[in-house]
């Protein structure tokens, strides 16, 4: 399931509520149910997930109504896209879930091959028999939000194609960057002083200094070379580091684009920390598609990695990033919390 907090688009019809679901995802979606909350006439959150077996939709149908029921909203919308042996099953239970949790349901369309049906109007002139055709691309709510600069990729497989691995030259290229930044953390470690137990003062310092300097080069619009990149994924492995980038990241473009690029150029045994860092940005943003996508590759490979599990939790839950503003400097209960932020506050 991925979500998306993002209270920029309103809607007059369903025609304008179709045009704005891939922009409040990401993606065009397919083979889905979207639920869409509202407030008045204001979208305040969308969630999708992929179709179920038509045999057992209810237990997505009340997962989904509850993520919905989270966040504050008035009323909400339910689309399904596909054929309509497999969406009807899966938008009724939805519908009958968010009755159950008190929501009203403005509306239940169906859409396929560029066509749209409602399944609460009974109106031929209105909703006929045959569907309406829509062109999202006529659409004013579509000009708005690409003149706000929103993205909707053709499908979800490229949104997964941004977070994935570099290969050919580049993989080879940061593979060796790797090797060499693993002598260099060996070295460092060593060189440490015998009251700095295993060099954890001296990894610490490093890893606030390799931080730093990444994210000032990324304001800069400056991208890492690959030994400055493998420096900071090693040096990552370290948690006091992680945390200490995790404190200094928040939403903001710069931070994606920062964490997406160490991802995509991390060995394996090191994207952990990045796939997280990302994940958390994208989610602080809004990007719940983006952040859930870069989980999915961290997790892949750290199963068991604890932040990464933490974020999924948040995310598969629908918890708003406003519920946790301040997070991680604000603690929360029964989660260890890195270290609370200097005097100077949010970066």
């Amino acid at each position: 399931m991925t979500s998306i907090e993002r209270p920029q688009l309103a809607v007059r019809s369903p025609a304008d509520l179709i045009a704005a679901v891939p922009y409040l995802l990401g993606f065009h979606p397919t083979d889905s149910v979207v639920a869409v909350a509202l407030v008045g006439r204001q979208i305040i959150f969308a969630a999708r997930a992929d179709l179920p077996d038509p045999s057992d939709p209810g237990g997505l149908a009340g997962h989904l109504a509850g993520v919905i029921r989270r966040q504050g909203a008035e009323a909400a919308t339910v689309v399904g896209y596909g054929q309509p042996e497999r969406v009807t099953p899966a938008v009724d239970a939805v519908r009958d879930a968010l009755g159950e949790f008190g929501l009203h349901v403005l509306d239940a369309l169906r859409v396929t091959d560029g066509r749209w049906w409602s399944y609460l109007c009974t109106e031929p002139d209105c909703c006929p028999p045959e569907g309406r055709r829509y062109d999202p691309t006529a659409n004013r709510v579509t000009a708005s939000a690409v003149f706000a600069g929103q993205v909707a990729l053709p499908d979800r497989a490229a949104l997964v194609a941004q977070v994935a691995p570099v290969d050919g030259p580049a993989r080879e290229s940061a593979r060796a960057a790797t090797a060499r930044a693993e002598l260099r953390l060996a070295e460092l470690i060593e060189q440490a002083p015998e009251s700095d137990r295993l060099g954890a003062r001296a990894l610490r310092s490093a890893g606030v200094v390799a931080v730093r300097e990444a994210q000032r080069r990324q304001r800069r619009g400056e991208r890492l070379d690959d030994d400055e990149m493998a420096w900071l994924t090693v040096l990552m492995t370290h948690l006091p580091v992680r945390d200490h980038a995790w404190e200094r990241t928040d939403g903001r473009d710069r931070d994606i684009a920062l964490w997406t690029d160490v991802l995509r150029r991390a060995e394996p045994e090191a994207t952990a920390a990045p796939g997280a860092l990302l994940a958390f940005a994208a989610w602080r943003a809004g990007q719940g598609a983006l952040a859930a996508v870069a989980l999915e590759r961290t997790l892949s490979l750290h199963p068991d990695y604890s932040l990464a599990l933490l974020l999924d939790d948040l995310l598969r839950r629908g918890v708003p990033p406003a519920e946790l503003d301040g997070w991680p400097s604000v603690g929360m209960p029964g989660v260890i919390r890195p270290r609370k932020r200097s005097r100077r506050g949010r970066r």
